[in-house]
């Protein structure tokens, strides 16, 4: 049975007429009552609660006046088989998941779940991606946070944004992205640092150790290395994104063309034209190579044409790789 908080929390919710915390509040007995091994209820509740989601639309979450813009709320839809990434990294995501589902179980022996996570890799490698389909396999929404606004608009009062922040995470339990991350994460010890930045990377560091919710909390950066290394004992898991390999490519392409993929295909020819790309680039032009086929009244993507889509996103980082 679900626990005399989560049951309290359920009731209260119904009451303040809080529809996403009451959704929260009944996810949280699903993966309660799936850790205890009744799965087929766990799966009934969820499927209640994603037709009320339907039925009502997306959930409208209220932040403080001066939160908004900060922080971006939504709901994804996207499933794992989105993600194409190497085997030994989707066996990672899966294990914070599996945790996540079970973590009653784990506490009922002092353990606790992977909650905060550091995504680290080069831009449109699927750190955002991953995110969303956490949130998703999680039942929970997505909150972004905007770690450049938050520095740069409310400098000087960064730490006390920081804290209403924390303050949220633990109220509204959720899978909470600090993205661009290095923004204010980044190493104590550099010269350009200022005093007021070192406060902020200080409460950020007191915030993380301390946080005890119900959130997932992830944070993205493609600068590892401007990181304070105070910040990786911190975090439950880090995980490494790279630019897909060739296995990763072909079945990203495969995913993207979807209706649109030819029974002969070039692979030879579009796996060495995409080596060095990353997963959003080789995404943005395959869907630029399905617009040609359709603009061209073709029922298919030609070799030819992704090729030169493939080669056109090349061509757009000439400045460090070779087209």
């Amino acid at each position: 049975m679900a626990t005399a908080d989560q049951l309290k929390a359920l009731i209260q919710a119904h009451f303040n007429e809080d529809t996403e915390r009451f959704n929260t509040s009944a996810l949280q007995i699903a993966a309660h009552e799936a850790g205890s091994g009744h799965g087929a209820l766990a799966h009934d509740i969820r499927l209640i609660i994603d037709k009320g989601r339907r039925d009502r639309g997306a959930a409208i979450i209220k932040f403080p006046q001066d939160m908004r813009g900060m922080v971006v709320a939504e709901e994804p839809d996207l499933p794992r088989a989105a993600l194409v990434l190497p085997t030994q990294l989707m066996n990672r995501i899966q294990r914070i998941i599996s945790e996540y589902d079970q973590q009653h179980k784990l506490k009922s022996f002092g353990l606790s779940h992977r909650r905060k996570v550091l995504l680290v890799g080069p831009p449109g490698t699927g750190k955002t991606m991953t995110a969303r389909v956490l949130a998703n396999e999680l039942r929970l929404p997505l909150y972004t946070i905007q770690v450049d606004r938050l520095v740069t608009k409310f400098m000087g009062e960064t730490p006390a944004k920081l804290r209403q922040l924390f303050d949220l995470i633990q109220e509204q339990p959720g899978v909470y992205l600090f993205d661009e991350f290095d923004a204010i994460g980044g190493e104590r010890s550099l010269e350009n640092d200022v005093g007021e930045m070192r406060r902020v990377l200080n409460a950020l560091l007191q915030f993380i150790e301390q946080d005890s919710s119900e959130s997932l909390i992830i944070a993205a950066t493609n600068s590892p290395a401007l990181l304070d290394r105070a910040l990786f004992r911190r975090f439950d898991d880090v995980l490494y994104y790279a630019e897909p390999e060739a296995p990763e490519r072909e079945q990203l392409i495969k995913n993207v063309l979807g209706a649109f993929l030819p029974t002969r295909f070039g692979w030879r020819r579009l796996l060495s034209d995409s080596e060095g790309l990353s997963h959003a680039e080789i995404d943005t032009a395959c869907r630029d190579a399905i617009k040609l086929a359709v603009l061209s009244d073709a029922q298919k993507v030609t070799t030819q044409g992704l090729s030169e889509m493939l080669r056109e996103r090349q061509l757009a980082h000439s400045g460090r790789r070779t087209p």
